[in-house]
């Protein structure tokens, strides 16, 4: 019966003292699992063991463990710290998980800790943003932040925006900012419209890498210059231009007036949008909307020459007249080819004698070029007077009414051929009017041998 009381007691009472009996602290915080690396996340313990002595195994089904990968013997009333790393699985997704952590004895009893940790894809684990970008600085703040609890200890950075790109290579500890500054050149964002634009920067640690996006903010900044130019007298340009050197779209306008003489010798470029006429007065006007960078330009050109050279040709037509008015006659000399039968060469000289005013005592006088004779037939008015030693022929009149015309010809010919430009002098007339003598003079007359059908008058 003793035995069989002892017997229940070992069974009943060993096993209570031999079950696992630990006091387990979590020392480490904020763990984080980075499912792009294969790096492990480490948990760190402090385990008091207030049994027996005994070897312990810890296994979780929901990661790999890298560490510890054999039992760890912990001592009767041992504190040992023992660091548990876990190894990314395949089925993770980002997010918070809890999970269990068993630890197991030899005899097969366990016990089990509840864990948390963040998991995060390595793009999540950054931030990168920047102050606010003013128009006129030279220099941009910008900024890298390690958002978990995580050491890098090499990354390479490639930054890229509408407004710079570099590279920085460096560490970034748990939690740590790292902060940058730019330098900047205007005319590389000078057309760039004001307002929100990405900043990106692409990380390269581990073998691995990820992109990340931020924000720059672009402020606002209303720049339009003006710029005006003048040039020349007899042909005036203005030059008006307005140059948007400021970040937002301008609604820009040029006004321009003139008189209504002036607008008649003006051309423009480009043509205006709108012309409106007030009085004597025209206004002519550019509307437009300038992009950042961009610039309106418009060239007027006033010539006065075309006036001038107007007036000049009136004036000159008004003297032309008056002096034409004047004139007691007009005496004008024509020449023609004429074929003769015994196929001399041959030309019929006309004189037209057209009386302005009355005359008295007409004389019209010609002169024979050499190397021709005169034809002893004549068409019109017979000649008074031939002088073939000096080669003149003379036809008088006593006197012309104003407004008559008179036709005088005769025919002139030579054996030998003539090539080339054939020249006749000009003819004189001399007259009476109220009592002075007075002398015109007619047009020389021109022949070309080779062109036998063509006449030329100057």
């Amino acid at each position: 019966m003793r035995k069989l009381i002892v017997f229940l007691l070992i069974v009943l009472i060993f096993p209570v003292i031999s079950a696992i009996n630990l006091d387990i602290e979590k020392t480490s915080q904020n763990e984080v699992m980075i499912l792009d690396l294969e790096v492990p996340t480490v948990f760190t313990f402090e385990i008091e063991n207030n049994g027996a002595p005994d070897e312990f195994e810890f296994y979780t089904f929901f990661a790999l463990i890298e560490e510890p990968t054999e039992k760890i013997f912990i001592d009767n009333n041992e504190i040992k710290e023992v660091q548990v790393k876990l190894l990314p699985g395949y089925s993770m997704k980002a997010g918070f998980s809890t999970f269990d952590l068993f630890i197991k004895a030899t005899d097969g009893s366990e016990t089990k800790e509840k864990l948390t940790m963040r998991i995060v894809n390595l793009q999540d684990a950054f931030e990168v943003g920047s102050v606010d970008l003013d128009p006129d600085t030279n220099s941009l703040e910008i900024y890298l932040q390690n958002k978990i609890n995580f050491d890098f200890d090499f990354i390479t950075a490639e930054f890229s925006s509408p407004f710079f790109e570099f590279e920085e290579s460096f560490s970034l500890n748990a939690n740590e900012k790292k902060d940058f500054s730019v330098n900047l050149n205007k005319e590389d964002f000078k057309k760039i419209a004001a307002g929100f634009y990405t900043l990106s920067v692409e990380i390269t640690t581990k073998g691995k890498t990820a992109e990340v996006e931020g924000i720059i903010k672009f402020e606002e900044k209303n720049i339009v210059t003006t710029i005006k130019k003048d040039s020349g007298i007899i042909i005036s340009s203005k030059i008006f231009e307005k140059i948007n050197e400021g970040n937002t779209v301008q609604s820009s306008e040029i006004i321009i007036k003139k008189n209504i003489i002036s607008r008649l010798f003006t051309s423009f470029s480009p043509e205006p949008d709108l012309v409106e006429r007030e009085g004597l007065k025209v206004y002519y006007s550019w509307i437009r909307e300038i992009k950042p960078g961009e610039s309106i330009k418009v060239v007027v050109r006033t010539n006065w020459l075309i006036p001038f050279l107007i007036i000049l040709l009136i004036v000159a037509i008004v003297v032309f007249a008056k002096k034409f008015t004047k004139r007691n006659m007009v005496l004008r000399k024509k020449v023609t080819f004429v074929r003769a039968k015994g196929g001399e060469f041959a030309l019929k000289v006309s004189l037209f004698v057209h009386a302005k005013k009355y005359l008295e005592k007409v004389q019209i006088i010609d002169r024979l070029p050499s190397l021709v004779k005169i034809y002893e037939k004549f068409g019109g008015e017979i000649p008074t007077k031939i002088d073939e030693k000096n080669r003149r022929i003379e036809w008088n009149f006593e006197k012309l009414e104003s407004g008559e015309i008179r036709v005088i010809s005769y025919i002139i010919y030579s054996k030998v051929g003539v090539l080339g430009k054939f020249a006749l002098p000009s003819a004189t007339a001399i007259f009476q009017r109220n009592g002075e003598i007075k002398d015109e003079e007619s047009n020389r007359a021109f022949f070309v041998a080779e062109q036998i059908s063509k006449d030329e008058e100057e």
